[in-house]
């Protein structure tokens, strides 16, 4: 009994209900470990009494709590408090104000001053956030697209920064498009092979460079002499490349694009700035501060001794020591060459965020945050004290994966977020949201719990932490006001039940797919395909996404046929046919009886046609076109549950027959214009 009441002052569950009316028990030991991580004995009964007296005993004596979260709306100070208490604001804007809780405070992150008449005084990050997060200003349509598949002519063998520029221009120009989305741009962990999955990147903080257009950093025009002839040479290698993946069929090679481009980048590097040019260099080290220095430190550390820092000689594990410090020194231009990398990557977003704003598109850039961060990368190294040690987020068994899952990426620990102000959470979100006009929360159930699973634990074997989602949503609407942007949460899978309507009301847009999208509440033994009326207003609608089959795929079954040919099925496959077939075919007959289809179910390209009609028929406030689905593409960009049996995150965009389409072909696709066609005919805008 103590035991449960110590994980559940920790938000630690002891227990979870899967479904309605089921009810999960967590093994203890699994309680034990999740506690320990949390700095929390709990291995014996003596443990447990201790550290619950503890707990009472600095909860008695704490005058303010960790960290105070209010909305604007919301003007009352922190219960609990002595009668007689004073408390003063500090704002973030130098001010200090006199406050009883009467009157409404500022927007921002101030300090809470609080002196109470027993003599005890204390203060504590205080952030006062809007109710709501700013919707998109009108309702809209847009591409999604994974970034590094939407090779150009100019790209260097996978899609960069000026393919999104030019995606985003001629989308909004062409189409009247209000979005692009595109994958986590995040910073990889570098290694031989890089692992290609941008949803478990080194550091979430910084972009990656591999994504820089390397002829549009201005000193590259002024390159002379040997170092010309070089640059040449490789722009000649990166040719050869583009056309391997465009031409011949072959996989994205991110480690041979990145190849390229540091020689090329180094090259550049050793070319003069301009005096302006160095002083915005200097302006946005100024502003990136520690974050930044942290990031390049371990990207030159890495190069020297590994991209994982915890086999690293013991003193460079700590990113304080004065082993790093004189590291640091020692690989000073490699530290600085990692934070012009960075200087760059940051002014080719704005320059894409900035092209789709003159194309007139009233979001443009749609951001992606992954859940979390590589063990072995920049941000765990940098901010240990803020990871759980010997956990890893995860997912329980569900009705797809029996097994349950383990993501390998360290969770947050909710203490220190709080013992920060947030300021690891607020950090992520300022730099994310720079040049973006919206952001897309992977798996946003996470901002109220995650499944932690102790290391080497079965992934059942884990439980649910739960972090503080007030505190977490308001740090979430306080930055994405800030930056005048949308926020929408992934929230597909299982949902803890007020989640989806906690987000909704502070304004958090969700994710609706089409399959998944059936009148679950109406008790049917084979929920009926849901009607475009009864969608929810506040999402973003689409067919697809990364995960996901492409519709033409779901539409011929093919989707169906790759995962028996890569033995990933459960069911023999006429089961599995048989029920594809089925699920298919009451969606095509919904779309007939709203007079979506005309041309008739037999018709694919028809079909996909109809499937965008209908998202167009709900109240959805955007509509995202899978950019793969305008062509035909029949592949997915990747097959969750295969590593080295599918090329996951590696395939180009691709016709109907497989042939890889280069951004100018896609431009010019005949099939894709018409698609457009129907969604302006059908409720978008030019």
């Amino acid at each position: 009994m103590g035991r449960a009441r110590l994980a559940e002052l920790h938000g630690v569950a002891t227990s979870y209900e899967p479904a309605p009316g089921r009810t999960v028990q967590v093994p203890e030991d699994t309680v034990v470990t999740v506690l320990a991580a949390l700095g929390v004995d709990a291995s014996t009964p003596r443990a447990v009494r201790d550290a619950l007296e503890a707990h009472e005993l600095a909860q008695r004596g704490r005058l303010l709590p960790p960290t105070v979260v209010l909305c604007e709306s919301g003007k009352q100070p922190p219960p609990g408090l002595p009668e007689g208490t004073v408390l003063r604001v500090d704002t973030e804007d130098g001010r200090s104000l006199a406050w009883d809780g009467g009157e409404p405070l500022p927007l921002g992150t101030h300090v809470l001053r609080a002196q109470a008449p027993d003599g005890r005084s204390a203060g504590t990050p205080l952030i006062v956030a809007p109710q709501r997060l700013p919707a998109p200003p009108e309702r809209g349509h847009g591409f999604l697209v994974q970034l590094y598949s939407l090779l150009s002519a100019r790209s260097w063998g996978m899609g960069d920064l000026g393919d999104l520029a030019e995606l985003a221009a001629w989308s909004g120009r062409a189409f009247g498009s209000d979005f692009v989305q595109v994958n986590p741009l995040h910073a990889a962990v570098p290694g031989r092979p890089t692992d290609p999955s941008p949803y478990r990147p080194s550091s979430r903080r910084f972009p990656d460079p591999v994504h820089l257009r390397v002829e549009e950093i201005p000193e590259f025009a002024y390159l002379t002499g040997p170092a010309r002839e070089e640059a040449g040479l490789l722009l000649a290698r990166a040719a050869a490349l583009r056309d391997a993946v465009l031409r011949q069929g072959r996989h994205i090679d991110r480690d041979a694009v990145w190849d390229l481009k540091r020689r090329a980048l180094e090259l550049v590097r050793a070319c003069p700035q301009t005096p302006g040019r160095r002083a915005a260099y200097c302006d946005f080290l100024a502003e990136a501060g520690q974050a930044l220095d942290d990031h390049s430190t371990w990207c030159a550390l890495a190069e020297v001794h590994g991209p994982d820092w915890r086999s690293w000689p013991g003193g460079l594990k700590d990113p304080r020591s004065s082993r790093t410090a004189r590291a640091r020194g020692e690989l000073l231009d490699r530290v600085d060459f990692h934070c012009w990398l960075a200087w760059l990557t940051d002014g080719q977003l704005a320059a894409a965020q900035r092209a789709a704003r003159e194309a007139g598109m009233r979001i443009g850039l749609v951001h992606d945050l992954a859940v979390g961060v590589h063990p072995s990368g920049s941000d765990a190294w940098a901010q240990q004290d803020a990871f759980a040690a010997g956990m890893s987020v995860g997912a329980p068994p569900d009705a797809f994966n029996s097994l349950g899952q383990d993501w390998g990426l360290p969770p947050w620990r909710p203490d220190a977020l709080a013992a920060t102000g947030y300021a690891p959470f607020r950090e992520l979100l300022r730099g994310l949201l720079r040049h973006a006009g919206a952001l897309r929360i992977d798996h946003v159930m996470g901002l109220f719990r995650l499944w932690w699973v102790p290391q080497g634990l079965d992934p059942r074997r884990g439980t649910y932490v739960r972090y503080a989602a007030e505190a977490m949503l308001g740090v979430l609407a306080l930055e994405a006001h800030r930056a005048g942007a949308a926020v929408i949460g992934e929230d597909l899978g299982t949902v803890e039940p007020g989640v989806r309507e906690a987000l909704a009301e502070r304004g958090v847009l969700g994710t609706s797919v089409l399959w998944f999208e059936r009148d679950y509440a109406g008790g049917a033994r084979r929920p009926a395909p849901l009607e475009p009326e009864r969608w929810r207003p506040g999402c973003l609608a689409t067919s697809t996404t990364h995960d996901l089959p492409s519709t033409a795929a779901r539409l011929t079954g093919d989707h169906v046929e790759l995962r028996h040919r890569l033995g990933l099925l459960t069911r023999p496959l006429a089961v599995e046919q048989r029920e594809d077939a089925t699920g298919m075919a009451e969606w095509l007959a919904l779309f007939g009886r709203l007079g979506l289809l005309p041309e008739g179910p037999a018709d694919e390209e028809a079909a996909v046609k109809a499937v965008h009609r209908f998202l167009l028929r709900t109240p959805a406030r955007m509509v995202g076109i899978w950019l793969p689905d305008a062509v035909g593409d029949r592949r997915p960009q990747n097959l969750p549950g295969t590593w080295d049996q599918y090329p996951n995150w590696r395939l180009p965009v691709a016709g109907p027959d497989g042939r890889p389409l280069s951004l100018e072909e896609l431009a010019a696709s005949p099939r894709l214009h018409a698609l457009m066609d129907e969604m302006i005919r059908s409720g978008g805008r030019r």
